[in-house]
């Protein structure tokens, strides 16, 4: 792997975690609001699927071995495998999901990564819900009504803003010769 790929899965993961510690807890949820999303949505459109996946793949292990990289400067396994870790547990596919369609779909523009954004988000959603359902021993319904439906306009904002906002970035980089 080249040292500019090791340098931006770095820089992505950092920025993962800086943007995870944006958070607004709800008092009717387990699950806070929080930009990290915003996050591993820029890093699919930005880098290419391998690196996309390997940035949230580190920025998990971080969390995992207790480096507070998790919301409210939090790490560790009770962290993942908490009521949240479904969420966060998808971050690796989504941002693969983000870079790949396009690549699938021969177009990188902003509908293709849209596209692979509200599949990450689908996977997202179906992941954390089940997990969110299993560690609160709630039902599935009860869990898409705390841990889904008061994030899905939020969320679909940071997929239209993580859109705009990598496109240019990935032109910035392509202008400096970084990409």
């Amino acid at each position: 792997m080249k040292t500019r790929n090791l340098i931006l899965i770095a820089l992505f993961a950092a920025i993962t975690a800086v943007f995870a510690q944006i958070v607004i807890p709800l008092p009717f949820t387990p699950v806070p609001f929080t930009m990290s999303l915003f996050a591993v949505f820029l890093t699919g459109v930005v880098l290419e699927k391998k690196a996309a996946f390997a940035v949230q793949a580190v920025y998990l292990l971080l969390g995992l071995v207790g480096v507070p990289v998790f919301g409210g400067f939090t790490g560790g396994p009770g962290i993942l495998f908490g009521v949240t870790g479904g969420y966060l547990i998808a971050y690796p596919l989504m941002s693969f999901l983000t870079a790949w369609i396009p690549e699938l779909l021969h177009r990188k523009n902003f509908g293709t990564y849209i596209l692979g954004m509200l599949a990450g988000l689908l996977v997202c959603y179906v992941l954390g819900t089940i997990w969110l359902a299993v560690a609160a021993k709630t039902g599935l319904w009860q869990a898409v009504l705390t841990g889904v439906a008061p994030f899905v306009l939020l969320d679909l904002v940071k997929v239209a803003c993580s859109a705009g906002l990598g496109l240019a970035l990935q032109k910035a980089l392509k202008a400096a010769k970084l990409a």
